[in-house]
């Protein structure tokens, strides 16, 4: 047989052993009829029905806090300050003397005015010994009524001198015991800028200290129109009173992070919004037995509030277009479907949805960020929209 005849038979066999399984390849690829592609394009992802529960929100508002009393404590006579009994960050009670100032002069003007009052009461007995003795002459018709008229006029104005000279000495008493000054409530004694030799008055414009009675703390914080509004919708009142009496106790966090031990109330709201920024003064009210608040302290008020039975999703199948929050809803033949919700409140991993969305609703809660409108994907039935998928 011809030799190149032969090698052409051996060299067949040879490239159908390496194309057959470019074939076999072939062939798998388009068993299923093309449809494996599309199903790459389809993403399976969980899915879930919103339900209603019931959510507990926190609110914090940064706060300033200041004692139930702060007391400018101010002299009410002048004079050169003498002794300073306590020092600053002192607790004192009340009636505590605090200052003393130069007495000299007062004692002087008190002693003055009792010598008046004594002058002044030696002339009104004298002054009705006289009108006395005028009766019984008138009577017998041996002087006539005018002398006695007139000694009456003169006991008269004796009387008046003593209630006069009576209030010049109460005076100089008050000043008297202005000297020492004395701490109107119990508290804490704050800066002390003066010190002795100091000549104050009592028109002066700074304060000698500043005593704070700090057993109760009070706490002020601001809160928007649209919180404000919320606050009024979950508590039924027909006054504010009524209404702040249902308010649950609130919490305070320290400059620290810490949470104060004492939980509070709220017990004003301010009777009309601060125009320049839009918000209403609040107040909230804490017992401080161990004394750990200060004026001038700050904190974070946070309050809790209920919502029953609201519409909640997760904040993760959510997603946040031009200030707009979204929802992927699950239509018919497994569309996508973008809808815009309107947040009422949010928790610590979800939203409270007062509109947009209806009890039942399936929505997309994984993956949404990748998701375009009308997408269409295999859908995996969640647990509902409080817990997480399962696996």
């Amino acid at each position: 047989m011809d030799k190149k005849r032969v090698r052409g038979l051996f060299r067949i066999p040879i490239i159908i052993g390496v194309l057959s399984p470019l074939l076999l390849w072939g062939c798998g690829a388009n068993s299923d009829g093309g449809k494996d592609p599309k199903k790459r394009e389809q993403p399976t992802l969980w899915v879930a029905s919103v339900q209603r529960s019931d959510a507990t929100v926190t609110t914090g508002y940064a706060a300033l806090l200041e004692g139930k009393v702060n007391v400018e404590i101010r002299p009410q006579v002048d004079g050169t300050l003498q002794n300073i009994y306590v020092d600053e960050g002192a607790f004192v009670k009340a009636g505590q003397p605090l200052f003393r100032i130069d007495d000299q002069v007062y004692r002087e003007q008190y002693n003055g005015a009792l010598a008046a009052q004594h002058a002044a009461e030696a002339r009104l007995v004298a002054a009705k010994i006289n009108m006395d003795k005028l009766v019984p002459l008138v009577q017998s018709n041996v002087v006539s009524d005018i002398q006695l008229k007139g000694a009456q006029a003169d006991y008269q104005v004796a009387q008046a001198a003593v209630e006069q000279a009576k209030a010049t000495l109460r005076s100089a008493s008050l000043n008297l015991a202005y000297t020492v000054i004395k701490a109107p409530v119990s508290g804490y004694i704050g800066k002390i800028p003066f010190r002795i030799g100091t000549l104050v008055t009592k028109n002066q414009a700074g304060w000698l200290t500043l005593l704070s009675d700090v057993s109760e703390v009070y706490a002020y914080f601001s809160m928007s129109e649209l919180d404000y509004i919320r606050f009024k919708k979950q508590f039924a009142g027909f006054s504010m009173q009524e209404m702040l009496r249902q308010v649950p106790p609130v919490s305070l966090l320290l400059a620290d992070g810490s949470s104060f031990s004492e939980k509070g109330s709220i017990t004003t709201v301010s009777g009309q919004f601060d125009q320049a920024t839009g918000s209403v003064r609040v107040r909230a009210v804490f017992p401080n037995r161990q004394g750990l608040l200060r004026s001038g302290n700050t904190g974070t008020v946070v309050m809790e509030s209920l919502y029953r039975q609201a519409l909640m999703v997760p904040q993760a199948s959510t997603v946040e277009l031009q200030d707009k929050v979204f929802v992927l809803l699950l239509d018919k033949g497994n569309k996508v479907r973008k809808q815009a919700i309107t947040v009422a409140a949010r928790t610590t991993d979800s939203y409270v949805v007062s509109s947009g969305l209806n009890e039942g609703d399936t929505f997309v809660m994984v993956g949404v960020d990748k998701l375009q409108d009308g997408a269409v994907i295999t859908p995996v039935r969640s647990t509902p929209v409080a817990g997480e998928p399962k696996k």
